[in-house]
């Protein structure tokens, strides 16, 4: 029986963290040894274990984030949207890792794995499947590329560090550096979405490895459809109108589009004015209260839920679930949403239309079209077709993300 490594920064905080953490469960519960290796240990699950003394990895994690802020010209612009691999920890040494038969890599960043430490893995001679939950495995340093296509050819000269105060170009070198080390390397890279395993195939730094689409996995008996109106109740949501719920880790951040939807919600109060009367946005994340007033309708925010049983019963107690994201790879919140049964709206971008099927399960508007997005929510909210998009939405998530489907096409790549 293959024993299987997950190794990820965190076990609980961000979406690679969760996909992370679901796969770990769902490998358990069909067939196969798995454990986890992190650097931030936030449960009591004794399948998951814990490396470096944490002072010494915050050392390193601080470290690498001085050198991003003082090479961008102590500007704080971009300074999480890049990782540099300059610190982070030998995870070879642990048990855990001698005893894994397959070493499953998801996101590794900010001070967990440096680029050596990646090298150290790689040269071990075990079989490395890379999870890609952004774009930082194929690229220089980045995590999302924007419209830059450098790391088909060559990173350099990375627009998120054009200044480089000390005098190194930090995508080029470690471009260079991940050239070299997955050239000798045994490697199967997973997109989650067919997006993403897409523009990975077209990275110098993928050529001649296998590229292959394996979505994440989600419990299914536990993110299920619940009464509407007591899970209102028990969070003390309204009881009565439409609630439209949408959610981020940090809302503020630009990649996620929270202005347009307040550009909807606009639109809708001028063409929509009697749907618009009956909305409530629930606004879910960091930073929820000070973006509140800018939402021309009523709002409930709510600072960041890590608690998973107080999120599904937000996801049943919503009309919808909206995300005006514009770069995105496979948003766990779709998902789950979905799951719940509970329809949403998106931008078609990234592997978003892949998870939305367009007038199925919610609607895919046109990429930063604010009024096609107010028209997507007007249409989905439309009575006499609202009960099939939730029994599809449903229906789609069983069929496609379910755990046990998702363990079984790893199998494949694990063996």
């Amino acid at each position: 029986m293959k024993r299987i490594l997950i190794v990820n920064t965190s076990e609980r905080t961000g979406g690679a963290a969760i996909a992370a953490s679901r796969l770990l469960s769902a490998l358990n519960k069909n067939g196969f040894i798995a454990e986890m290796l992190v650097r931030d240990k936030q449960t009591s699950n004794k399948a998951v274990n814990s490396i470096g003394k944490k002072w010494r990895m915050a050392a390193k994690f601080i470290w690498e984030r001085f050198v991003i802020f003082a090479a961008s010209g102590f500007s704080k612009k971009n300074v999480w949207q890049v990782d540099i691999a300059n610190a982070g920890t030998d995870i070879t040494k642990t048990k855990a890792f001698q005893h894994a038969d397959v070493i499953h890599l998801h996101w590794v960043n900010q001070g967990f794995l440096s680029v050596n430490g990646l090298r150290n893995i790689l040269s071990a001679k075990k079989k490395v499947v890379v999870t890609m939950h952004d774009m930082w495995y194929f690229t220089g340093i980045c995590h999302y590329a924007g419209e830059c296509e450098k790391y088909k050819t060559l990173c350099a000269d990375c627009p998120l560090m054009k200044k480089r105060l000390l005098c190194k170009d930090y995508a080029k070198r470690l471009f260079k550096r991940k050239q070299d080390i997955y050239a000798t390397s045994n490697i199967t890279f997973v997109g989650c979405s067919q997006w993403m395993t897409d523009i990975a195939a077209k990275s110098a730094l993928t050529k001649g490895h296998k590229v292959i689409n394996i979505p994440n996995a989600i419990d299914t008996e536990r993110f299920t459809p619940l009464p509407k109106e007591a899970a209102r109740e028990n969070l003390r949501l309204p009881k009565r109108g439409t609630l439209i719920l949408f959610g981020s880790q940090r809302i503020t951040d630009p990649r996620k589009g929270f202005r347009f939807l307040v550009e909807a919600c606009n639109y809708l109060n001028e063409q929509h004015p009697q749907l618009a009367q009956k909305i409530t946005v629930v606004v879910v994340g960091g930073n929820s209260k000070d973006v509140a007033s800018s939402v021309p309708m009523k709002v409930v925010p709510v600072d960041y839920l890590a608690d998973e049983r107080t999120m599904i019963s937000l996801y049943n107690a919503v009309d919808l679930y909206v995300t005006p994201s514009l770069q995105d790879n496979l948003p766990n919140t779709i998902m789950e949403a979905m799951a719940c049964g509970t329809p949403c709206v998106g931008f078609n971008v990234g592997g978003i239309p892949e998870m939305i099927d367009h007038q199925t399960t919610g609607y895919v508007a046109e990429y930063k079209n604010a009024k096609d997005f107010a028209e997507g929510i007007a249409w989905c909210l439309s009575a006499d077709r609202y009960d099939q998009l939730c029994e599809a939405s449903r229906k789609k998530v069983e069929n496609t993300y379910a755990e046990k489907l998702v363990a079984a096409r790893y199998r494949t790549i694990y063996e």
